[in-house]
């Protein structure tokens, strides 16, 4: 069962789209995805996944257990950065400043890696709540405050200051596109329940798939050609860190959702959140808060490494270590 669930996976036109888009960058297609266009397929899938969740939320009743998985998601992603940072800093050459703008990169989580592991628990007849699209919101943001605070810390002895501009960092972290548009669509479709959702259902139901090809397959041009240009800054310790680190934080969590009780759907699912990158709402708030910090190398981290290394081999990974912890 093992061996089917990872090929069915890999070989599912989701991930072919995103190698296509990798090969194609890698051999230095002209191939482009135009950036307004790539923008609306990332709004488009974050309404979807949103409203899904919050018609979901709308038939389950906010218990204490669910509060309980609310705070580990909030701790998981507060805390993540400082091992990150830590294990940057003894693995690989990084400067402080670089080891902690990629640190807050691995506590915050990446939307698109969530949805692609929610298609491949639908294939494999998993059940899913949906409440856990509210989990991927609120992991969203602590991870940054957390890459802020050990950037602080390293720039003490330089007379530097982290985050001077606050009004605008706090409007790029919580009002940030991605965490506005989940936030707000999982709000309406808590609102509006199954009844709102099939009167969008031609829209956001049935194309759903589609759209997520055409954007992983701009995810592989971008993946593509973040190694080709940011290699050279990395060494062997950064590299192995984002393939480590997302394995690191599944063990982690596989453990907490032992203690919790969770089921495989939803196990699944915070690890896959947990073991994700961010490279969407992270790399924003770190141009603002920390322009000194190297996008080659934090970006091609995330995007470049552990988003491949997740969307082929870590998902088909963490559904197993849920299926352990469920059985």
């Amino acid at each position: 069962m093992s061996s089917e669930l990872i090929l069915s996976t890999i070989l599912s036109p989701i991930v072919l789209f995103f190698v296509l888009g990798l090969g194609a960058a890698l051999l230095r297609s002209q191939m482009t995805v135009p950036e307004a266009f790539a923008k609306g397929l990332a709004i488009y899938l974050m309404m979807a996944i949103g409203l899904k969740g919050g018609v979901e939320m709308s038939k389950t009743a906010l218990t204490a257990d669910i509060f309980l998985i609310a705070f580990v998601a909030l701790l998981l992603s507060f805390a993540t950065p400082f091992l990150s940072y830590m294990m940057l800093r003894v693995t690989s050459k990084m400067s402080r400043l670089d080891a902690a703008a990629t640190a807050g990169h691995y506590g915050s989580i990446s939307i698109v890696t969530f949805v692609a592991a929610t298609q491949a628990l639908q294939l494999a007849g998993i059940v899913t709540s949906g409440y856990m699209v509210a989990m991927a919101a609120l992991m969203e943001v602590p991870a940054i405050m957390s890459a802020l605070l050990l950037a602080q810390r390293s720039m003490k002895k330089s007379g530097e200051v982290a985050g001077s501009e606050k009004g605008e960092l706090f409007r790029e972290v919580f009002l940030n596109a991605s965490v506005v548009v989940l936030v707000g669509a999982l709000v309406i479709g808590w609102i509006t329940g199954e009844a709102g959702m099939e009167k969008v259902a031609p829209f956001f139901v049935t194309p759903f798939q589609g759209v997520l090809c055409l954007f992983l397959l701009d995810m592989g041009l971008n993946a593509g050609r973040g190694l080709r240009q940011g290699w050279k800054q990395l060494d062997i310790g950064a590299l192995s860190f984002g393939i480590s680190m997302p394995l690191i934080s599944a063990v982690i969590t596989t453990g907490l959702c032992a203690l919790m009780g969770l089921s495989v759907g939803d196990a699944a699912l915070l690890i896959t959140l947990a073991a994700s990158a961010s490279y969407i709402a992270v790399p924003a708030a770190m141009r603002l808060a920390l322009p000194k910090a190297q996008p080659s190398i934090y970006l091609t981290l995330s995007l470049g490494v552990t988003f491949p290394f997740n969307l082929t081999l870590g998902i088909p990974l963490y559904i197993l270590l849920a299926q352990w912890v469920g059985g």
